[in-house]
């Protein structure tokens, strides 16, 4: 057996062992991303602002 087809095999075997996550975490865990990745912009944004109006004042 070539060691592709080992490979393989072996990624298809271990997958079967996944315990995956039903659709209402999967729709759960999406949103907390969602929100994180939200709030996370919202404050770079402001940092960002901030820091660019106090360099055009300052310079």
């Amino acid at each position: 057996m070539s060691a592709l087809a080992s490979y393989i095999t072996g990624s298809l075997e271990e997958l079967r062992h996944v315990q995956w996550p039903t659709q209402q975490q999967a729709i759960r865990l999406t949103v907390i991303v969602i929100v994180f990745i939200a709030v996370n912009s919202a404050i770079f944004g402001l940092v960002d602002f901030g820091i660019s109006k106090f360099l055009s004042v300052t310079l």
